[in-house]
């Protein structure tokens, strides 16, 4: 949207000089650019800690952060540090977890199509909830059990036949899913009937999770209601309200907080007069405006009585979700961050694609020049995640920034880095 960009997007310590130079937790992004160079992902650790924080006053120790919505070794300290779990979906996150001194029993492993090399690990290193979310994985806890006594603490994860209003390809609680055990069908009712015979598993409760980007909080109840419900008919100790929680990208949209997603979710646990623990797993919205991308722009391409392409030295390779769910983002100049943004552009990468859009409809100031430092805001949720080294271009540093001082958490990829793994 024109106009100067929505201070909601920013980060909470993210500052505007009067000469118009954008700052992040007291550094300015001029000074990051030179020293760490373009693009970078930079994070305000203040604004992470403050989420985290308001995660576990809402919902308690049993709250988990969704690392798949950024994961790195400083990430997960940081939010282990301020008394979240970690939220897990591979052997890979795990083992980040782990390097980071997370001990296994304070990490949750999810995962549709789950190997028995993984459920092996997870089991021997005492991972403190597998969510379980088939009976072929039901089998292969059984065999590992068999082989080796060992027990998996487990919760069922539940499809509840919910419209999340989010985008498709993150859509995971409607009964067309992948994920879980379908509530109309009655899996769960099989499901809860052979864990609770099995010795192989120690059935603690249910999870669902009915997508991500959800902005409607009726939805999030909803969901939370027809789990309580199974939870009271089971009599079972733990209820997983999951995550999904949407944030802002662009000016015109407002996302509810963390603290009024939990009071709605825990509300309807109460109504329904659940006695179980209320668990859950923010990701997005405990990072997502907390981080922004810092981008130079190379060149402006005018073509007349149709749009302005300004091209930037990243793109899809660090943020693909415009090209994945056409996702919409806003850009402004990092020392111009206060002018009013007046022309219509198109923000495009530098990659071999067409569809290598990182904003499809935006507004920069009028004067925008080559050589700029334009700022995506609204970033820190799937840009690392997502990265790839599509065209062989290497990913970006990540800095955490805090109280004046910058600190490196993700170096940048070298082009050596890319041939490492070649033989």
């Amino acid at each position: 949207m024109p106009g100067p960009i929505p201070r909601h997007l920013l980060p909470d310590n993210a500052a505007i000089s009067t000469d118009g130079r954008l700052s992040v937790g007291g550094v300015d992004v001029h000074e990051l650019a030179q020293e760490f160079g373009t693009p970078l992902f930079v994070y305000d650790e203040e604004h992470l800690r403050a989420r985290c924080r308001e995660a576990v006053h809402v919902f308690g120790t049993g709250v988990a952060y969704a690392t798949k919505a950024f994961l790195c070794i400083a990430m997960a300290k940081l939010a282990y540090e301020e008394g979240m779990h970690l939220d897990v979906a591979t052997l890979g996150e795990l083992h980040v977890a782990a390097t980071a001194g997370v001990p296994a029993s304070d990490c949750v492993l999810h995962g549709n199509n789950k190997s028995r090399a993984e459920l092996e690990v997870a089991m021997e290193q005492g991972v403190g909830r597998i969510v379980v979310d088939s009976f072929d994985e039901i089998d292969r806890i059984e065999a590992i059990h068999a082989a080796t006594g060992l027990i998996a603490r487990v919760l069922l994860r539940i499809t509840p036949g919910i419209e999340a209003y989010t985008h498709e390809f993150i859509a995971t609680g409607q009964d067309d899913s992948k994920f879980g055990f379908t509530v109309s069908t009655g899996l769960v009712d099989q499901a809860v009937e052979r864990s609770r015979g099995s010795a192989a598993i120690e059935l603690l409760g249910l999870h669902a999770h009915i997508g991500s980007q959800v902005f409607r909080i009726d939805s999030m109840r909803e969901s939370a209601a027809v789990l309580a419900s199974f939870s009271q008919r089971f009599a079972l100790p733990e209820l997983s309200v999951g995550g999904g929680l949407g944030v802002a990208y662009v000016g015109e949209e407002e996302a509810p907080t963390i603290s009024q997603w939990g009071r709605a979710v825990l509300d309807a646990a109460n109504d329904a007069g659940i006695s179980a623990r209320v668990l859950a797993e923010p990701g997005r919205s405990i990072v997502a405006t907390a981080g922004m991308t810092v981008y130079e722009v190379g060149t402006i391409k005018h073509l007349e009585d149709i749009r302005t392409y300004v091209s930037v030295d990243g793109g899809m390779s660090d943020n693909p979700r415009p090209v994945l769910y056409g996702s919409g983002y806003e850009a402004f100049v990092a020392d111009r961050a206060d002018s009013d943004r007046t022309q219509a552009v198109r923000v495009v990468g530098k990659h071999c694609e067409s569809g290598d859009i990182i904003v499809r409809e935006g507004f920069v100031p009028d004067d925008l020049a080559v050589g700029d430092l334009l700022v995506t805001p609204v970033t820190g949720a799937y840009g690392h995640s997502l990265a790839s080294n599509y065209n062989k271009v290497p990913r970006p540093a990540v800095v955490f920034v805090r109280n004046g001082e910058a600190r490196v958490v993700v170096r940048r990829e070298t082009l050596d880095d890319l041939t490492r793994l070649d033989l």
